[in-house]
């Protein structure tokens, strides 16, 4: 859950009310309405009603007709106030970080490599490449990259949480975003944005709607909106036919009602909130989408992959026993590693020494004295520590160190290390003067409850996919464990892309999650590609969502974002459409029984009059849409199950409920009609 959850305004905040009220208005523009064809239908049916009012005031039923004008006016306010609630509640979000930008001076270096001489320029005068000074309490003017430094960071008010962070040049710390502010030290950063186009500018922007494109589904679905008009307008025009061959006069007027009863009104003023509310509950969740298409393309992903480290389990390895080869003891062993690792400052590391001490009441104090530590390399994959007395420590994987000690006996160690790595674990192997000792029992912890999600996304047709480095042995028990589908060990860049690329070429939708720039290609492959805030700006750049929060479990709750916008559009659109269905059968009769006394049998709603039939109608086809308001902006709960059982409920739901509520409804408001006089 999002940290700002505690500042979310309510539903229908009067912050938000207020102004969307307002905004309903506002959205009367012609160029606005045009966005949406069926409530620019309506707009246009009411206007051409107006006029009609006016010019046949002297006329019998000007009542009638005024009440019409005015309902079929509020049917376009009601959908201009659904979006505007939508985009009310992003921009409350907005406004909070607009605050955050800086519109302070910046320290722009005159000289590179010298963070002594620069001068203050404004803000909105920085290039990208420019070379900027930031210091303890500075507010970070705008997105760059660490080149030099390192530096604690308060990023609080991006992405709400408290503790700050570390930032530094090189790898995939380097990442800074402007608005956030440093609390210790000094960095020097390159920009990389040009004002105007930050991350925060563009969140800004996303999260207000003021940029948001219509996606593909939404553009779909405004051309069958748009088709299923033009019947229901073809439908319209030839009664007038039908009606004269029977002697039957129907004012114009009441056609033009007829026509927007019968047309997807419903759907069609709440289409763009129930988009823009489906970007608004990723920023609940602290993730920024860059794009609608995104948000829909999450909720019809086939597959996910996930780093096994820090998503599907805690991502500290945890020294769990010491294990010595035939010939050596578990203390050999564990002083061994014990000293070899006294430098190494990762979890692994310092986890060895603390079991090493609880185990053997192993010691700091005499290891140090004249000891030559050999830090970890990626091309030698060992580290270890020379003592004074000539002896020499190793520790590293297994297979270098057969290679570093061909003559050490790495064949005895071979079942030990067998044996962890089809465990799960990660295997150590310790080396003293080139003599293997034994093995490091390194245990990855599976999250608890991680079962269960991959249960649930399994429920959900997705198929998950754990991505490793570890060998294969290690990652087929880690896979078992957690229970994914398939895992892909030993993984590269390359290995990512061409797995990505082989599922979309099978027709599968893909979701991936990455941090640093090795992973950028990947997520510009990827469907969905979620990158890490806290993760390089290639990463950032590549993907279509950006996860303030850093957090790649987060890639599961996007999903059942994406799942809940596609389900609440299916369901609202398929209650529309029975809606005006229902409308047609319950309207048509009470219009034309006179005439065609036979249809009297469909007369099930025995509607008081024709213009009672017919300004019911209109007024709760108004007002059904100020009702779904809630629904469109919560969103329609999805629960994990098969295409098949989903379209079921969707259908006994809301296909019904859509059939049975405008008879209840028009009913209802016919009575009151009735008892008020109003037709």
């Amino acid at each position: 859950m999002s940290k700002h959850a505690k500042s979310e305004p309510g539903l229908f905040a009067p912050e938000i009310l207020r102004p969307a009220a307002l905004a309903a208005f506002a959205k009367l523009d012609p160029r606005k309405l045009m966005r949406n064809p069926v409530i620019f239908a309506t707009a246009a049916v009411a206007a051409v009603t107006t006029v009609l009012a006016v010019l046949n005031w002297s006329e019998p039923g000007r009542a009638l007709s005024v009440q019409i004008v005015l309902w079929l006016w509020a049917t376009v306010i009601f959908a201009n106030f659904a979006e505007a609630v939508a985009e009310g509640r992003g921009k409350a979000r907005a406004d909070a970080f607009r605050a955050t930008k800086s519109t302070a001076k910046a320290k722009a270096l005159l000289n590179e490599g010298n963070r002594e001489l620069y001068e203050m320029i404004d803000v909105s005068d920085l290039e990208t490449g420019a070379l900027i000074l930031v210091e303890a309490g500075d507010i970070v003017p705008t997105d760059g990259e660490v080149i030099e430094g390192v530096a604690s960071v308060d990023e609080s008010a991006i992405t709400g949480e408290s503790a700050p962070v570390i930032r530094e040049s090189g790898g995939d710390r380097s990442s800074l975003t402007g608005g956030t502010r440093l609390v210790s030290d000094w960095l020097v950063m390159r920009v990389t944005a040009k004002p105007g186009e930050t991350f925060l500018d563009k969140m800004i922007s996303l999260v207000e709607g003021a940029k948001r494109a219509k996606t593909p589904n939404e553009i779909a679905l405004d051309i069958l909106l748009a088709g299923l008009s033009l019947v229901f307008l073809l439908v319209v025009a030839t009664l007038p036919v039908f009606a004269g061959w029977s002697g039957v006069t129907i004012p114009v007027i009441w056609l033009a009602a007829l026509f927007i009863t019968l047309i997807p009104t419903t759907i069609g003023g709440l289409l763009s909130a129930i988009g823009i509310a489906g970007m608004d509950r990723l920023v609940k969740a602290n993730v920024i989408a860059k794009s609608g298409r995104a948000v829909e393309a999450a909720g019809d992903i086939d597959v996910l992959l996930l780093d096994k480290t820090g998503t599907i389990t805690f991502g500290n390895r945890m020294a769990d026993a010491f294990l010595p080869v035939p010939g050596a003891t578990e203390r050999e062993v564990a002083e061994a590693a014990f000293a070899s690792s006294l430098a190494d400052d990762t979890p692994e590391g310092k986890s060895t020494v603390d079991l090493a001490a609880k185990l053997h009441g192993l010691t700091q104090g005499t290891l140090r004295q004249g000891a030559s530590f050999v830090p970890f390399t990626a091309q030698t994959r060992m580290s270890g520590v020379d003592l004074a007395d000539g002896t020499e420590i190793r520790k590293g994987a297994s297979d270098a160190m057969a290679r570093a000690f061909p003559q050490g006996g790495a064949e005895a160690a071979e079942p030990l290390v067998r044996r962890i790595a089809m465990s799960g674990g990660t295997p150590l192997v310790v080396a003293r003067n080139g003599r293997i000792l034994g093995v490091i029992h390194l245990k990855d912890v599976v999250k608890p409850g991680i079962r269960d999600r991959f249960a649930e996304l399994r429920r959900m047709g997705i198929r998950t996919v754990m991505i490793t480095g570890d060998n294969p042995l290690t990652a087929a028990a880690i896979a078992a464990e957690a229970g994914v589908d398939d895992f892909l060990a030993e993984a590269t860049p390359e290995k990512k892309l061409e797995l990505i690329r082989a599922e979309q070429a099978s027709g599968k939708l893909v979701a991936m999650c990455g941090d640093g720039s090795n992973d950028a290609p990947a997520l510009a492959q990827a469907d969905v590609g979620v990158a890490m805030n806290s993760g390089t700006p290639a990463a950032k750049e590549a993907g279509n969502l950006v996860d303030l929060d850093s957090d790649p479990t987060k890639l599961i709750e996007i999903v059942m974002v994406g799942k809940q916008l596609l389900i609440s559009r299916g369901a609202l659109t398929t209650f529309s459409i029975a809606n005006d269905v229902a409308k047609y059968f319950a309207i048509l009769p009470a219009l034309f029984v006179a005439a065609y006394p036979g249809l009297a049998g469909l007369d099930v709603m025995g509607l008081g009059t024709p213009q009672s039939a017919i300004l019911s109608a209109i007024i709760f086809n108004a007002l059904v849409i100020v009702a779904l308001i809630p629904l469109a902006l919560k969103g329609v709960k999805y629960r994990p199950a098969s295409a098949g059982a989903l379209l079921s409920r969707n259908l006994l739901i809301y296909g019904v409920g859509g059939l049975i509520a405008p008879f209840i409804g028009i009913k209802l408001i016919d009575i009151l009609v009735d008892a008020l006089h109003l037709a």
